[in-house]
């Protein structure tokens, strides 16, 4: 019997986001109840968490499983239900999910003697989509799970370094004898004893990371893997080789043991079915693909296929759909195939949930969940889980029950009706107490969910070991709520809306949600006020970004060049002798500029005494120590030179950089990349002078910043001239790429001045063209329809000896001006009066040139073009936020070639751009986290965005390897947003182009001023011109 499979485009949906009957998701507020219970016979379920605890839920027999994992989840005041499930084990051996539309007496034949699992069901492909604090613990736990039970394979790095997470969420920062220790008493891989040096040298590295940090970190390392989320069911192919099937948020997938030797994406697949003990995969024709029509593969029974296909539609459903599958009409007479359907929000459901909605969250607060007091004397093996924030039945003592763990921390879960859920605890058997107090609450107002854990009061008993995260909850509401908040910004995935690090707060901030402003107000006061924490803050994000961008070298483009035969072995050393010293050294500075900010903001190891509060010693210390490296700073041009004459000589290499530059990670040109320690010590300048002028002279932190200031500037004064040189060769290199129909563009001599769009005056009218002005020529291109994307050049115009005059007038055309070579005139016209000033003065500077010195006089074109055969481009203006996950269609092309250059740029938006234009944007890079807001939206969404190259880049955090989107800024206005926009926050900036517009807020008024500045720079291009000297402007 062929089983119906979910069309992927299927396009019935039904409406159930704002449905009152709530799926797998506990919204219940004060005053709100659990789920209507049917009438009947009620039975006792059990239910076994995460955390290896077991709860006792009484419910009606005749209640759907729905209604049993409501209870669940709202015992927990979980928000994200949908990502998990009830599993259990049926009458047939096999482990299946709990399914919510049948009835519980219908799946469970003896549901008194039935043990539920609450386990993680869909694993979304990023833990940055899941939005609350709690539902990222729950996933650590499950996969502290998995790798206990040897279901989530990896190497030995990979799971020595998850479970130096693990223990560091459990037992906190590094102490060797207590570290040892518990790995001998704590069993965390399957044969973890040869690798117990390992995970402590791994744990010896996460001091000051907080247990939610931890969590993230676990996550972020496990979703990597290949068996992340993956469930085998065996199988076997046509031939009867042993295989096995599994279903992930991509489609299905086919495993030979624990190695993926096959994937069929959702996009291909056509339908999904089985009949007996076949299951079946239609395949979408592909005229390029080999595989058949149709997959079989043979399973052990028809059950087993049932199932499988069952969690396949439900996966399909979950990650693909928009909205719930609407049910079938169910047919009159005859019924054929299954039934089943998936049933539950789709992740996309869950996600706009989280976010719109004005729920009061309680705040959920990880701790270390294994705090040993006095471990040295009596050191106590702890559980081997952690526990889940449940609801305090009752108080008083209980009495001991072995099979059982006692929860210590808890929540008042909503459910009013004391027989909906009860609970059973008792102490674990190491235990010398027979109970434990709770732990105490906060009621104070301002704690909220960026609070401090030194603030949150403990409870101990007398040598008792602590099982649970703290859970805040204010004794002055009923229900445990800290001042109800509503949704606010759409934050990133950690503490405080920022990525995890020594820096972040360790509480829950509400990821995808909306704070109030009371919340904005206590979170502003809880962090230094004083200008230097800012300064000091922007060098840490910058060096983040930073060592970010040399990863692209080290670890992208390495890893692209070593296994090419065609790369020589001198330039693939030179590249590693170069950048891996650098890289090596920026890790620990940035290691110790995070350290010493955790020390500032008093939010980790804030028992450490002493004078924290500056960051000019940790410059000073780190900046002596970069001097060994200058030499390395000296090759960047060396790299450079070499790779271009290495792509020259071959064309194998030269695809594979060009190949290398459409990849996601190189999000701007490689070149740029290779000249980023350069521009970085100006950055370090330019940090030094604000902490300079900002300190009086009697400022502790003064005379090291002036000490740093005075050795940075002495390397940069060395490098100024290799640096103007570097860049124009860059510009050089880069515009080569962009241009078609020209020769020898990068010579010794020549000089980049200043591109732009122009209007040139023909016989058909006024028509946009691209110029190109160097020292000692002019070129005109279009943007005509090639399949490689880039400009064509249709002429040029040799500087010597010609004049240029003003002729609004003579043509009757605003803005025009006359070119007149030797060989021909040309007329054309600027967008604006400025931009006109701005060509005329930088071109008579550079005929001036031109005619006092012998620069290059090489013909650059290829053959000779007439204008007037150039077709018109009918393209129409780029989006101006370009969504970087897309595909463009320049990549179907042959021959690809990067469309969002700054060339396009100017061409989309009609603008212009010097070469002092490119030097300052490098020069005023900045990265940090923003709040940003559409025209039409209401919500304020939390990115981390990098200002570089005139484009602000944005991530989810700054642990991403690749923005989500960029946004250049050529052609945009930057303002204050009026009192008619509505705007009614601090610090808020506004972006404007066209139709188009943004509003960003940032953390404080230095980070504001320093964002207006910035961006201004690359909104506000400059009329000035940097002239190089002729015989310096090329490293040959």
């Amino acid at each position: 019997m062929a089983e119906p499979d979910p069309e992927p485009m299927a396009s019935g949906t039904g409406q159930r986001l704002g449905a009152p009957e709530t799926l797998g998701i506990s919204t219940l507020d004060p005053g709100h109840r659990p789920p209507a219970m049917p009438p009947g016979r009620h039975v006792t379920i059990r239910v076994r968490m995460l955390d290896d605890t077991e709860e006792l839920f009484d419910i009606s027999q005749k209640a759907s499983g729905k209604v049993l994992f409501d209870l669940v989840c709202s015992h927990m005041n979980l928000i994200e239900g949908d990502y998990f499930g009830l599993e259990f084990q049926n009458h047939q051996k096999m482990m299946v999910w709990l399914d919510h539309i049948k009835p519980i007496i219908k799946q469970l034949r003896r549901p008194k003697h039935t043990m539920l699992r609450f386990a993680v069901k869909f694993f979304p492909p990023d833990h940055a989509q899941l939005l609350e604090e709690l539902t990222r613990y729950l996933f650590a736990l499950q996969i502290k799970q998995d790798l206990s039970c040897g279901r989530l394979t990896c190497n030995d790095s990979s799971a020595a370094l998850m479970v130096s997470h693990i223990i560091q969420s459990e037992i906190g920062d590094f102490e060797e004898s207590q570290c040892r220790s518990h790995l001998l008493n704590n069993n965390y891989i399957p044969d973890q004893m040869p690798l117990i040096d390992k995970i402590m040298e791994f744990h010896s590295k996460n001091i000051g990371q907080t247990p939610a940090e931890s969590d993230y970190q676990l996550l972020e390392v496990a979703r990597r893997l290949e068996m992340y989320g993956i469930r085998l069911h065996p199988a076997k192919d046509r031939e009867g080789t042993g295989l096995s099937l599994a279903v992930a948020h991509t489609g299905v997938l086919v495993f030979q043991g624990h190695t993926k030797i096959n994937a069929f994406n959702w996009s291909k697949v056509r339908k999904l079915s089985f009949k007996r003990k076949r299951f079946l995969i239609k395949l979408r024709p592909d005229l390029n693909s080999s595989y058949q029509d149709t997959l079989e593969f043979l399973m052990a029974s028809r059950d087993c296929c049932k199932v499988f296909w069952k969690i396949c539609v439900e996966y399909h459903a979950f990650f693909r759909l928009f909205e719930e599958p609407k049910p079938k009409p169910k047919p009159v007479l005859f019924t054929r195939g299954s039934s089943f359907r998936f049933s539950g929000r789709t992740q996309k459901q869950v996600i706009d949930y989280v976010r719109e909605s004005e729920f009061k969250k309680i705040p959920f607060e990880r701790k270390h969940s294994r705090v040993q007091h006095n471990s040295r004397l009596s050191p106590l093996p702890s559980p081997r889980y952690h526990e889940v924030p449940t609801e305090r039945g009752a108080t008083g003592d209980r009495e001991d029950t072995p099979p059982q763990r006692h929860w210590k921390e808890s929540v008042l879960v909503s459910a009013e009706d004391p027989s909906a859920s009860r609970t059973t605890r008792a102490s674990p058997s190491n235990q010398r107490n027979g109970h434990e107090e709770r732990t105490g609450s906060v009621s104070r107002t301002e704690e909220t969910r960026g609070s401090t854990p030194q603030n949150q009061p403990e409870h101990l008993s007398t040598g008792v070991v602590s099982n649970s995260p703290h859970l805040s909850a204010s004794s002055g509401h009923s229900h445990g709520m800290v001042n109800g908040q509503k949704s606010l910004e759409l934050c990133s995935h950690s503490p405080d809306g920022r990525q995890p690090s020594p820096l972040t707060s360790p509480l829950l901030n509400d990821a995808c949600s909306v704070r109030t402003d009371d919340e904005d107000e206590v979170r502003r006061k809880r962090f230094p006020t004083d200008r230097a924490y800012f300064i000091a803050k922007e060098l840490l994000t910058t060096e983040r970004t930073y060592l970010k961008d040399l990863e692209v070298i080290t670890v992208s483009f390495q890893s692209a060049v070593e296994q090419d035969e065609a790369t020589p072995d001198s330039l693939k050393s030179t590249v590693i002798s170069t950048f891996e010293p650098l890289h090596k050294f920026h890790t620990g500075f940035l290691r110790e500029v995070e350290q010493r900010l955790a020390l500032w903001e008093g939010r980790s190891n804030a028992h450490i005494k002493g004078d924290y509060q500056r960051i000019g010693d940790v410059m000073l210390k780190n900046l002596r120590g970069l001097k060994p490296l200058t030499a390395n700073l000296h090759k960047q041009s060396e790299v450079m030179v070499e790779l271009e004459k290495a792509c020259r000589a071959s064309r194998k290499l030269e695809g594979l950089c060009r190949d290398f530059e459409l990849q996601k990670v190189c999000y701007i040109p490689l070149n740029v990349f290779i000249l980023r320690p350069l521009h970085r010590l100006i950055h370090y300048k330019q940090i030094l002078e604000r902490l300079c002028k900002h300190y009086p002279a009697t400022h502790v932190d003064f005379r090291d910043c002036r000490a740093a200031l005075a050795d940075v500037s002495e390397v940069v004064d060395q490098l100024q001239g290799s640096l103007i040189k570097m860049e124009n060769f860059q510009k050089l290199l880069e515009l080569k790429k962009d241009l078609i129909g020209v020769d020898n563009l990068v010579v010794p001599g020549r000089e980049f001045i200043r591109l732009g769009c122009l209007s040139k005056l023909s016989g058909k009218g006024l028509q946009q063209r691209m110029f190109f002005l160097f020292n000692d020529v002019i070129l005109y291109t279009s943007r005509g329809m090639t399949a490689t994307n880039q400009f064509k050049v249709h002429g040029q115009l040799p500087l010597h000896g010609m004049t240029i005059r003003g002729s609004e007038e003579e043509w009757g055309v605003p803005h025009a001006f006359t070119l007149v070579g030797q060989r021909q005139s040309v007329v054309v016209a600027a967008n604006s009066l400025t931009e006109m000033e701005k060509w005329m003065e930088d071109i008579k500077m550079a005929i001036e040139m031109a005619n006092t010195s012998n620069g290059p006089s090489s013909d650059l074109l290829t053959s000779n073009l007439t204008d007037n055969k150039c077709p018109e481009d009918s393209s129409v203006e780029a989006e101006s936020e370009d969504d970087m996950t897309a595909s463009h269609t320049s990549l179907e092309r042959p021959a690809p070639h990067r469309g969002n250059t700054m060339v396009h740029v100017c061409w989309h938006r009609n603008t212009t751009v010097s070469m002092v234009d490119f030097s300052i944007a490098v020069e005023n890079q900045l990265s940090g986290n923003l709040l940003r807001k559409f025209k039409n939206s209401n919500g304020w969404q939390k990115l981390w965005v990098v200002f570089t190259n005139f484009s602000l880049f944005f991530y989810k955090s700054h642990q991403d390897d690749y923005p989500l989107a960029s946004l250049p800024l050529l052609g945009y206005s930057v303002t204050i947003p009026s009192e008619s926009e509505n705007i009614h926050k601090d610090y808020v900036f506004k972006l404007h182009f066209k139709s188009h517009i943004y509003y960003f807020r940032t953390e404080s008024e230095y980070s504001f001023e320093r964002w207006m500045e910035v961006i201004r720079s690359a909104t506000v291009p400059s009329g000035r011109t940097r002239v190089l000297n002729s015989k310096e402007s090329h490293p040959h």
